[in-house]
């Protein structure tokens, strides 16, 4: 059987990080090419890089999230390029303002069919939600590491929460071992 945690690929990564001064979203957006803004409907400017690929969201307090890379490299790699721009329309920018991750999207497969009803009860139904009416998997909310586990009846499943790429390794191998246990995996 191959190893699920080999199957592991990270979705999305989403990191903050501020310039520490107060931004016009207004002059921004028509300063800065190819940006999107539109206070109606949300009240940051989204300007995308494309390599890497990713979405930063600008807001006025001079707060930014970056969302939509595959990598805390190309977080970083797309934020600097951020940086780069708002200098080159000479709003300063620190030469290395603090980049916190908040949040690491991932997705694995387990390589094996779940029986989601026997899981919900075989976790613990105070750490799993499981309503096949409203949602077709389960949710398991892990300690440690610290993250939530969508789990499929394919054996698919989702991991969101992490802060370090290292949790979704730990936490597919803590599922696993959970899952077999129960002599519920394969």
């Amino acid at each position: 059987m191959t190893n699920p945690a080999d199957s592991i690929e990270i979705q999305n990564v989403v990191a903050s990080t501020g310039i520490g001064q107060e931004l016009d979203l207004e002059a921004l957006a028509e300063d800065l090419p190819g940006a999107d803004f539109n206070p109606d409907n949300f009240p940051g400017l989204v300007y995308r890089t494309q390599e890497p690929k990713a979405a930063a969201l600008i807001f006025r307090s001079g707060k930014i999230v970056c969302t939509g890379a595959k990598s805390i490299d190309d977080v970083h790699e797309a934020l600097g390029i951020i940086f780069e721009k708002l200098r080159g329309l000479q709003i300063p920018v620190e030469d290395d303002p603090d980049i916190t991750v908040q949040n690491i999207v991932s997705s694995a497969d387990l390589g094996h069919n779940l029986n989601l009803n026997a899981l919900a009860i075989g976790l613990g139904l105070e750490d799993v939600e499981y309503e096949p009416e409203q949602f077709p998997g389960l949710v398991y909310r892990m300690d440690e590491p610290e993250v939530v586990i969508l789990l499929f009846g394919s054996g698919k499943i989702v991991i969101t929460g992490g802060k370090r790429t290292d949790d979704a390794e730990e936490a597919v191998e803590e599922i696993v071992e959970r899952i077999e246990g129960l002599g519920l995996l394969g």
